[in-house]
């Protein structure tokens, strides 16, 4: 029987270089209206986590994993570490008010005149959009170095 090897996904076309160079940015800054719309509409960080890993994935096809490391500058699985951190420190602030475990708090302060409302319901969905993004882009390089 012969064997039949998967080819590892990278192109080397001016077009998808040019285009992953020029679509990171936009993805990423529309991950980030993701994530802030969604604390208090549908979205949040599932949607933008899986947004922003599609950038650097399409970034990773265009340019290689290495390249891919190098502007990310953390490891793909630091960002599920401190997704699930963020996640357990959200639940937290609940219990010092003598609330249950996950009740979301609120605070709210002035910055420049404007009023700016943070909550735990951010930071949870912070966590999510690091665990999301971690996960994809630990299984895409992992697959993609396997080939390699």
């Amino acid at each position: 029987m012969t064997e039949v090897k998967a080819k590892v996904i990278k192109s080397n076309t001016v077009i998808l270089h040019t285009a992953s160079l020029f679509l990171l940015p936009l993805q990423l800054l529309f991950s980030m209206f993701l994530l802030l719309r969604g604390h208090d509409e549908p979205g949040g960080g599932f949607i933008a986590g899986l947004v922003a890993a599609g950038a650097f994935v399409l970034y990773l096809f265009a340019h290689g994993v290495d390249s891919t490391r190098k502007i990310l500058r953390v490891e793909p699985h630091d960002l599920i570490g401190a997704g699930l951190l963020f996640g357990v420190i959200s639940a937290l602030p609940a219990i010092f008010f003598g609330q249950a475990l996950l009740t979301a708090q609120w605070w709210s302060f002035y910055l420049v005149g404007t009023e700016v409302k943070l909550s735990t319901v951010l930071l949870f969905d912070l966590g999510v959009y690091l665990v999301v993004m971690g996960s994809i882009l630990t299984i895409v390089m992992s697959l993609n170095e396997a080939e390699e």
